[in-house]
């Protein structure tokens, strides 16, 4: 079930910033309120988290099966780059087994919600005893086509890497998209922890969404969306 929120409704305050003569393009996002959300399968409210304010997301209430997104309204993108900090750790009714996956889905279809590229941490499998486990701390998948089932079963390694991170700790995402082309970098690092050179979904212009497993506790703050020129 797709869920938006009424803003007038809830009477809250803007959370989107154009950064005017810096670059027009650049629309920066606090995330301090549900303003200019759209919610797919998920339920919102902003907290503080960890010492810093942002949006707390999780399976929504009413959930029967489906993706769980929160889409940017009036977001736009196809190439450029994606910042923001977000932090994932299972929900307390999780399955063991569940990784705590969180991140960030673009290009998503307008007229099609799953259908989207997406890059997203496992946080609980970075300091795990297993290497192979911790081999799948990251993550790309084009959905629906391309889940990470697939991807891996076809080119084992080629879509996931290692990153040390800690479940439910703020983590910082950059993602640089061109063409068929796009990296993931984590917590400032100067190199890419994961690249792919082949990015299977349509290079078409689309929303940016905050991305959730259904088993996921997920925080999110200060998204920014700088299109490339």
């Amino acid at each position: 079930m797709r869920k938006v929120v009424s803003l007038l409704i809830l009477g809250l305050a803007p959370s989107l910033v154009t950064a005017g003569a810096v670059d027009a393009q650049v629309t920066e996002h606090a995330l301090e309120s549900t303003d200019g959300l759209e919610l797919i399968n998920v339920k919102a409210e902003v907290v503080e988290h960890e010492g810093r304010r942002g949006l707390r997301v999780g399976r929504a209430d009413d959930y029967v099966e489906g993706g769980t997104l929160v889409l940017i309204a009036g977001s736009e993108f196809q190439n450029g780059t994606i910042e923001l900090e977000l932090a994932g750790e299972p929900a307390a009714d999780a399955d063991p087994a569940m990784r705590g996956f969180v991140g960030i889905a673009f290009r998503v279809e307008p007229e099609d919600p799953n259908r989207y590229e997406c890059f997203y941490l496992r946080p609980t499998n970075a300091r795990a005893d297993v290497q192979l486990r911790r081999n799948h701390s990251t993550q790309y998948v084009s959905h629906p086509e391309f889940p990470w089932y697939r991807l891996r079963e076809e080119s084992p390694g080629v879509y996931e890497s290692y990153v040390d991170l800690v479940p439910g700790a703020w983590t910082t995402l950059r993602i640089e998209v061109s063409g068929t082309q796009a990296q993931l970098y984590v917590n400032g690092a100067e190199q890419p922890t994961l690249i792919v050179n082949d990015l299977r979904g349509a290079i078409a212009s689309g929303q940016v969404g905050l991305w959730l497993h259904s088993s996921t506790l997920a925080h999110y703050r200060n998204l920014r969306i700088r299109p490339a020129e």
